[in-house]
């Protein structure tokens, strides 16, 4: 097959709404996963082709990614999946493309980065998601300082949670809490609540361990970041996971936009903000990945692992349905300390 999508996880919330957006940009696609009902349910409602592989044998991956160009991972939790799809990807010469917010995909993308300059295959974990949008928005603040020396940066998450994120996000908040610091990575306080503006006032966020700790730094170089969430809604529910939803609906996506907010602090202690608003993560995270797709099925890529906002440029995410990045002209330098 030529130019080939594969989406790995398609019978999932977030992997059907992939599905759906690689059918609009009319992306020849392949359905993959574990559960064959639900797969093959898909297929025939689609009338796509579908491939089920458990990830437990490397060759049998590798053997079912053959004439695959792109691997697009929607199944999580991904410290359960990036691994054996990146090294299938790797092994079979397909791109590997996920929309992942747990740090393993992306030190796993570290680790193998040189072992796919040499199979010149392309690694992007968080190719859709909230990497996508947080990079674009640090990537253009950055533009605004001379030598940008910190990163603080902070994710409103607003609306109900999807039952796969739900069970992803309470295995990966047991992590210890990080931030990095002259370059490395070190454990800070979880305490350590800050107060963002995403446009309506400040409000609080606590600090928490988000991929963007690498993917910014893999970007930039910037020595110093720090990454936050501000929660509104049911967005970390408790109680049986079990029991929820398969994510939540379109009127709730609709009802419920994503913001970010990013202080910028350069090496002379000059300080700048910039904001982001978007629709809803569940709705900008298939759009985006499918987007990111279609330029790697057009040949933009390049091999080892890359970050969205740096290979695709800051302007990435605001290509994605109604997202906005506007900037705070002036700014109190405490403020992101």
């Amino acid at each position: 097959m030529t130019n080939t999508l594969m989406i790995y996880g398609a019978a999932g919330y977030t992997g059907r709404m992939a599905v759906a957006q690689a059918k609009a940009l009319g992306l020849e696609t392949i359905l993959a996963g574990r559960d064959e009902q639900a797969l093959a349910k898909l297929a025939s409602e689609s009338d796509l082709p579908c491939r089920v592989f458990p990830l437990d044998d490397a060759a049998t991956v590798a053997a079912r990614l053959a004439g695959v160009n792109v691997l697009l991972n929607c199944a999580g939790p991904f410290m359960r999946t990036a691994e054996p799809l990146m090294r299938g990807a790797i092994r079979s010469g397909a791109h590997y493309l996920d929309i992942a917010a747990e740090m393993d995909s992306y030190r796993l993308a570290e680790t193998l980065h040189e072992e796919a300059v040499l199979a010149a295959v392309m690694l992007m974990p968080g190719g859709g998601g909230s990497v996508a949008m947080l990079g674009c928005l640090a990537e253009h603040a950055m533009k605004r300082v001379v030598r940008p020396g910190k990163v603080s940066i902070a994710l409103h998450v607003s609306g109900s949670m999807s039952r796969g994120s739900a069970t992803s996000a309470a295995q990966n908040l047991t992590l210890q809490c990080l931030a990095r610091v002259d370059g490395a990575l070190v454990p800070r306080d979880p305490q350590d609540v800050r107060q963002f503006d995403f446009g309506k006032g400040m409000v609080d966020c606590f600090p928490v361990t988000l991929p963007d700790l690498v993917t910014i730094w893999r970007a930039s170089g910037t020595p110093n970041i720090e990454t936050f969430v501000h929660v509104s809604g049911a967005a970390f529910p408790t109680g049986d996971r079990s029991t929820l939803p398969d994510g939540p609906s379109i009127e709730e996506r609709d009802a419920n936009r994503y913001q970010a907010s990013v202080v910028v602090t350069g090496d002379d202690g000059e300080s700048v903000r910039s904001l982001l608003d978007t629709v809803n993560g569940y709705s900008f995270t298939p759009m985006a990945a499918a987007e990111a797709a279609r330029r790697m099925l057009l040949g933009d890529v390049r091999p080892g692992f890359q970050v969205p906002a740096r290979h695709f440029g800051a302007g990435f995410a605001e290509t994605i349905a109604d997202t906005r990045i506007t900037d705070v002209q002036h700014e109190d330098p405490e403020r992101g300390r």
